[in-house]
């Protein structure tokens, strides 16, 4: 069995993990990540994400604190830890500044004609589909590793963190397994940033879903939550668990590679309605496409779901943002159901024809009445107006509930130290990214944006970890 001594070992190569590495590296601190992926250009959430560095979609991630606090009050409807919410807000803008120092270029552009959102670049090009080599965030990695490696830093590649190692109740260091062999890696700290349990389906299955093979994995599966299993088995605290980031997207997106992660469904569901094998609604889709796919996740058969509008919403609604689904699913293969006539819609999507006329009826008399919330469930008017399905063609398309990762996880307080169960932060035991929770999440699935997530809890963490070690370097120092 090998042994290794640092400072710092960080558990996990993604945004998160090597922005505390090369902050604590940046301080002459003999750091070590440890990455589970075994390739050079190995895959992980942050190389796969879109670049967006955001508040909440929309929000630019260098607004004011003011603007980003409330950002994530709204989108979470207040179930964010205000503590988190405080520093995420307050330190959101010196991360990004951080990054792009280390020669990551980031450059604004304009959603819906006046939103200012900052992107990685260069961004995913406008096709449907997986694209991510070269782009904005593999860049962004590929140069982390290459800053890290020059700060000193080493990464320990095709290595699976098995356990924390304690002495009484401090963090003393990590067992792993490298290439099928055991090693002791000992530090001063110890950082959780191995991303979520999307990939866990027994996990899945304990938190999100009844049927956690029926969902799409909308990621780089590499997110299996052994940062999370780890922490549990010492007692540590979890927050928000049960709600995951992602979107709805063609049924057809489980076997074809180019109907994920884009194009998205969101556009259609949103303005029109979603029932259930019954011709019948289950969940606000006033709400958006996060939540919704929560609630498709939760179904006890998260694959007999179907999104029906109108041709308005199809021309319309489904034709705007980046890769919309008209055109580009059905030209890529997403089924597509077309008719001039309810019955005939329902007959071709398997739903019975009266419960599905019942329910396009009274959603359509909802909208006249100017009343949505009489409807059973409610539906919201905000953010995502209701469209009447009033125009033919009819539409009917054949949903799944796409993860891209897990919202809840470990409980951390705002120097990002894990928490125990006692409510004393575990000496020596830190986490970033989405190994933790009580950021996002909640009842409405609240969305404050991954890859700030990431980035501005692993810049603080590697100031945490810095100042706790007595260390008052330029590199950390003030902010």
């Amino acid at each position: 069995m090998s042994q290794w001594s640092f400072d710092v070992v960080v558990v996990g190569g993604g945004l998160a993990g090597l922005t505390v590495a090369n902050r604590c590296a940046e301080a002459g601190l003999k750091v070590a990540v440890l990455e589970r992926g075994a390739e050079e250009r190995y895959p992980c959430n942050s190389r796969f994400a879109g670049g967006f560095l955001n508040c909440g979609y929309r929000y630019n991630i260098r607004e004011t604190p003011q603007v980003l606090r409330h950002a994530i009050d709204e989108q979470t409807r207040g179930f964010a830890d205000p503590a988190l919410a405080e520093v995420f807000s307050a330190h959101a803008g010196f991360a990004v500044d951080w990054l792009a120092a280390k020669g990551i270029r980031i450059v604004t552009v304009y959603v819906d004609g006046d939103k200012r959102r900052a992107v990685l670049a260069p961004p995913p090009p406008n096709r449907p589909g997986l694209i991510w080599q070269g782009r904005g965030t593999d860049t962004m990695v590929r140069k982390l590793l290459v800053k890290l490696e020059q700060g000193g830093g080493r990464i320990f590649r095709d290595t699976r963190a098995v356990e924390l190692r304690m002495d009484g109740e401090r963090c003393t260091g990590v067992a792993a397994v490298q290439g099928g062999e055991s090693v002791v890696f000992d530090a001063k700290a110890v950082v959780l940033a191995d991303g979520g349990y999307q990939a866990n389906l027994e996990l899945l299955k304990q938190y999100v879903s009844p049927a956690p093979e029926r969902l799409l994995q909308r990621n780089a599966q590499s997110g299996t939550g052994d940062g999370l299993r780890m922490a549990l088995k010492i007692g540590a605290q979890v927050r928000g668990m049960g709600r995951f980031y992602g979107h709805v997207q063609s049924i057809d997106a489980l076997n074809n590679p180019l109907l994920w992660p884009h194009p998205v469904l969101d556009a259609t569901l949103t303005a029109g309605i979603v029932v259930d094998q019954s011709g019948k609604r289950f969940a606000d889709e006033g709400l958006g496409g996060i939540y919704f796919a929560n609630a498709i996740a939760q179904q006890s058969d998260p694959l007999g779901t179907l999104a029906i509008f109108d041709d308005i919403t199809w021309q319309g609604r489904a034709r705007m943002f980046a890769r919309p689904p008209n055109p580009f699913a059905v030209r890529v293969g997403a089924t597509c159901h077309v008719a001039q006539a309810l019955p005939e819609l329902a007959a071709m999507a398997g739903l019975p024809v009266a419960a599905l006329e019942q329910t396009v009826n009274r959603f359509n008399q909802s909208i006249a009445d100017g009343n949505t919330q009489q409807l059973d469930p409610p539906r919201s008017a905000s953010p995502f107006k209701p469209v009447p399905v009033l125009k033919a063609p009819f539409y009917a398309m054949p949903l799944c509930a796409g993860i891209t990762y897990t919202m809840g996880g470990v409980a951390i307080d705002p120097q990002c130290r894990v928490v125990h169960e006692n409510g004393k932060p575990i000496d020596g035991l830190y986490a970033a990214g989405s190994t933790t929770g009580g950021h996002e999440g909640g009842p409405v699935a609240g969305y404050t944006g991954g890859l700030s997530k990431a980035l501005t809890f692993g810049w603080l963490a590697g100031r945490s970890i810095v100042e706790s070690m007595g260390i008052r370097s330029e590199a950390v120092k003030s902010n």
